[in-house]
């Protein structure tokens, strides 16, 4: 059986994502079930980009499996500078047993999976933010129970979130609405892929500049920062930019009345979400956080603990 990767939802089927979506829950419900699934394996960590949740997850996440997480930052490893990225690969193949990167460039992730011949994990790139969205999809499920024909709107910035959430709602079942300023839409190429997606699976994408219309009947609404790791330079300018899409009770009001509100994380209060709305009854941010621990165990699982999906899917 050839070796399998996480680099995109895009990539999962339906049934391979709502098992994943399954088995999270049962390592979140019965987490000494799996304690020795990654006995004697390591996790290879490559990160370009810091983090607070996507390293402190991946690591309590391999210790909770049996295993143990080697981080490797910018500084220990010069990913196609000092090395080529092929080389690199091939050299942490023969050492761990699967990695997870966070990169800029997006082929980065996808050279070091097409090289390496052990699994790949897309930790996050400036194109897509998978683990994030499983994650998403997981609180979900457990405030909403069954996905299918409901609605998530996306509010800001067409960045590596918003990609990756409009290929979660597809697999889900999900509607989806994303509005965003001019000149910060979605790519196109990520949003015909999601088009695709979506006829398969008989959902509905609406792209839009109206922040209203995208919440209008939703039953999760959705932000991130308005400018992200990198695009500090260009913060002034896009608070301009972004005049009207704060997450704020007015927009929340547009939204079903039991909508919940997610946000990945660092929030910027006061800017893309209002603190009555990030500390408020409908937040979920932090069940977010806790969850990305158990989606990524459960990818872990899948890539490196043989864990298979067909049992998991209902």
């Amino acid at each position: 059986m050839s070796k399998r990767d996480f680099i995109s939802v895009h990539d999962l089927t339906a049934a391979e994502f709502t098992g994943l979506l399954a088995l999270a829950g049962e390592v979140k419900d019965q987490p000494g079930r799996f304690s020795q699934a990654l006995a004697g394996q390591t996790l290879g960590m490559i990160f370009q980009k810091s983090s607070t949740r996507t390293r402190v997850s991946f690591e309590v996440g391999t210790l909770q499996l049996g295993g143990h997480a080697l981080f490797l930052s910018s500084r220990d490893i010069q990913l196609g500078r000092g090395e080529t990225i092929s080389d690199t690969a091939q050299v942490l193949s023969r050492y761990v047993d699967g990695l997870i990167a966070r990169t800029f460039d997006h082929q980065d992730v996808v050279d070091l999976a097409r090289v390496g011949s052990i699994p790949v994990i897309n930790g996050l790139t400036d194109d897509l933010h998978p683990c994030q969205v499983m994650a998403d999809y997981l609180t979900l499920t457990e405030e909403l129970g069954d996905l299918a024909g409901r609605k998530i709107a996306y509010i800001g910035d067409g960045n590596n979130v918003a990609h990756s959430l409009m290929f979660g709602a597809a697999k889900a079942g999900m509607h989806i609405a994303v509005a965003s300023p001019a000149g910060y839409e979605v790519a196109e190429k990520y949003a015909a892929l999601a088009r695709d997606d979506a006829a398969a699976a008989g959902t509905e994408i609406l792209l839009t500049d109206d922040p209203a219309a995208a919440a209008a009947g939703a039953h999760a609404v959705y932000t991130d920062v308005w400018a992200s790791m990198g695009q500090e330079e260009e913060a002034r300018q896009r608070l301009q930019d972004f005049e009207g899409f704060q997450v704020d009770a007015e927009l929340m009001a547009e939204a079903a009345s039991d909508a919940i509100f997610l946000h990945c994380l660092p929030a910027h209060r006061g800017e893309e979400v209002s603190a009555e709305v990030a500390d408020g009854s409908q937040s979920r941010i932090f069940d977010q956080v806790e969850n990305r621990l158990h989606a990524q165990n459960a990818i872990m699982l899948w890539l490196m603990g043989g864990a298979g999906l067909d049992t998991m899917v209902n």
